[in-house]
């Protein structure tokens, strides 16, 4: 329910453009306000359940959950859509940042394989599935019902949660670290801010460089704090391990890329190619049956053999599947884009498993809460700056583009820069008084605009991931993994 939360609005955010009257900006913190909520809050929220019990937690945080999922399907105006998604990902955080511990808690190390795989399958299915799910809904019953839907469901899980899963060990002498929680959230907010609206303000601007330069010193002092506290929320000392380093680059890397990635290629399907939600959502199908496929027979081979080769063969082929997407043409139909979106499925179900089995498998059993929160905390990051900076980019090139295609068309005072903004959300706006031949004009411009900005984006999505790939196999160690008579006897070279 949680990822399916973040790309099930993808494919309604064009109705939600239409009907609360947003702008690019304002669909772009629909998806960020969540990430960023969740991102900012699950390093305390991990230490919190460690101290209070995970499944306490769990379970505030999935009624706080279904609370703001109401909001969310009331909301009459893009202000309130986000702030109630915000509050949303508060709730999400906290359901984040105890799940891997809750199932950790549950099973040996020598069997979380199967189990980390069934999860694994289920959140690569949850991601990949979205878009078909949000189709259905926004187009039979309106996209208020992708946040309505989480309604019954919460409360089930919830009460299912009371009755069956048993309470974890409590670290009763932790504290929650109240000054790293603020200036990393600070450091977070200021960064993606800084994104968001570096196009719209000029990356010169003195409020981008003060956002920019906030969120540095903000880092800083967050490091300098986790350094000195007793009690850290993120205990800096975990990234002496390069198993953990590598983890968290995965985590980050995957979703910086393809995942990010689902935005711009729904807004292309729906706006560009013209499919209907449901049409849209279909044509993920691919994504979200490979990645469930897969990741089960992932999980289980992950308990015999290196943890490394999964999670460095899953970012390189997210990496091939990210370049075959691109070379779009406006000819082309959505087939185009298929053997990538094979190619990134069976990359996510290669991925998610052993990234649950290494993200907690580094820590002792009492401090899988944090390691959780850890990396769920990269995860969020990687999305929320993924989308932002991979937006960035596609702004900057779409202002090129079209402002190179119609500086020789006699359009409106400001026709322009509304073009622009229309375009890098997806559509088009009518352009009142100009003829036919124009109007054809703008059209191929827009269209040729939005296909080159979204090839430019896949490519800095593919680098990344292979990137984070090339990472993940030279860090991820199995000697760094921590059994219950200390770390782990070292593997064989590789």
């Amino acid at each position: 329910m949680l990822l399916l939360d973040i790309t099930i609005v993808n494919v309604a955010l064009p109705s939600i453009r239409r009907e609360l009257g947003a702008n690019f900006t304002d669909l772009q913190w629909v998806v960020d306000a969540y990430a960023l909520a969740l991102a900012a809050l699950l390093l305390a929220v991990g230490s919190l359940a460690d101290l209070l019990g995970r499944k306490r937690i769990f379970v505030i945080g999935l009624l706080l959950f279904v609370s703001a999922s109401l909001l969310c399907g009331l909301s009459t105006t893009p202000l309130m859509l986000n702030l109630a998604r915000g509050v949303q990902g508060v709730g999400g955080a906290m359901m984040f940042a105890t799940s891997l511990a809750l199932i950790a808690q549950e099973f040996a190390p020598n069997e979380r394989g199967t189990a980390f795989g069934i999860w694994g399958a289920t959140t690569g299915f949850a991601v990949a599935v979205g878009p078909l799910a949000g189709g259905i809904l926004t187009e039979g019953i309106g996209w208020e019902w992708i946040f309505f839907v989480n309604v019954p469901i919460g409360l089930a899980t919830a009460a299912m949660t009371v009755a069956r899963v048993p309470e974890s060990e409590r670290d009763r002498t932790a504290r929650i670290d109240w000054g790293g929680l603020v200036s990393f959230s600070g450091a977070l907010f200021c960064l993606v801010l800084a994104l968001i609206r570096g196009n719209d303000e000029g990356w010169g601007s003195a409020l981008i460089v003060g956002l920019l330069v906030a969120s540095v010193v903000l880092m800083l002092v967050f490091v300098l704090i986790e350094l000195r506290v007793s009690q850290p929320m993120f205990d800096l000392a975990l990234f002496r391990k390069p198993a953990f380093c590598g983890a968290s680059i995965v985590a980050f890397s995957l979703h910086a890329s393809l995942f990010s990635m689902f935005l711009y290629l729904t807004l292309y399907l729906q706006n560009v190619l013209g499919y209907s939600p449901l049409e849209a959502g279909l044509r993920f199908l691919p994504v979200s049956l490979l990645s469930f496929l897969v990741a089960p027979v992932a999980g289980k081979l992950a308990e015999r053999l290196p943890v490394r080769a999964f999670l460095g063969a899953g970012l390189i082929l997210v990496g091939v599947g990210l370049l075959l997407m691109g070379g779009v043409d406006p000819a082309d139909d959505w087939t185009t884009l298929l053997p990538g979106f094979i190619l990134g499925g069976i990359g996510i179900g290669f991925i998610n498993p052993p990234l649950a089995s290494a993200a907690v498998g580094v820590v002792e059993p009492r401090r899988s809460g944090v390691a959780s929160g850890i990396n769920s905390t990269f995860r969020q990051v990687g999305t929320a700056t993924g989308i932002a900076a991979l937006g960035a980019v596609f702004q900057s090139r779409v202002t090129h583009k079209l402002t190179e295609s119609l500086s020789t068309l006699p359009l409106p005072a400001g026709a322009r820069d509304r073009v622009t903004e229309a375009v890098t959300s997806g559509s088009a706006p009518p352009l009142a008084g100009t003829g036919p031949g124009i109007r054809h004009a703008f059209f191929v411009a827009s269209r040729r605009a939005f296909i080159d900005g979204l090839n430019e984006i896949l490519i800095v999505a593919a680098v990344v991931a292979f990137a984070g790939g090339i990472l993940a196999l030279v860090l991820v160690r199995r000697r760094d993994f921590f059994v219950a008579h200390g770390p782990a006897p070292a593997e064989a070279p590789a």
